[in-house]
Formats: C-alpha cells, sequence, structure tokens
C-alpha cells in the first residue's frame, strides 16, 4: 500500500467505556490527528469508532483509544481496515 493512501477502521473499544467521556476523548483525538468519522455507544456497554484517514495516523489513533481519557478502564480495541467511503467531515460523538 502506498503511504498516506486513505484508509478506514471500524474500532471497537471494551471495558469502562461509557459515561466517562471516552466518546469525546475519541472525538478530540480525531480532531488533533485530522481523522474523520464518528464514535457512539452500543447497547451491549462497548464504543464502536469508524475513523477515516492516512493508516499511519489511523494507527496512532488507535493507541490513543487503548489509552482512553482519565475515568475509562479501556479492556481492548479490536479493529478492522475497512475500504474508505469518503463520506465523513470532521468527527462526531454521536448520542
Amino acid at each position: 500500500m502506498v503511504g498516506g493512501s486513505r484508509r478506514q477502521i471500524v474500532a471497537l473499544a471494551k471495558g469502562r467505556v461509557q459515561g466517562v467521556g471516552y466518546r469525546a476523548f475519541c472525538a478530540d483525538t480525531a480532531m488533533r490527528l485530522n481523522v474523520e468519522g464518528f464514535a457512539r455507544n452500543l447497547p451491549d456497554g462497548r464504543v464502536e469508532v469508524v475513523a477515516e484517514g492516512d493508516e499511519a495516523t489511523l494507527r496512532q489513533f488507535i493507541e490513543r483509544l487503548r489509552e482512553g481519557p482519565p475515568f475509562a478502564r479501556v479492556d481492548d480495541v479490536e479493529f478492522r481496515w475497512e475500504e474508505p467511503t469518503g463520506e465523513y467531515r470532521g468527527f462526531e460523538a454521536v448520542i
């Protein structure tokens, strides 16, 4: 893959990631890294994050997702690579 080409990740964060500012943390981190997409709570307690950017930046983003904000406890972040859709403008913490 050519460096700088656009990619997409779909990530699922597990642990204490709801009600602790995790989605806002995702949005803040995404804006700093110039990543586009969204984060939303799932009914089973996980947070789903869909993000687009270049591969190197997305790898940095995943590492930050694994850290999380101070009150979160991130047990695991699983992710998969997808083809980018180009449909996102900015990053949204979906309610």
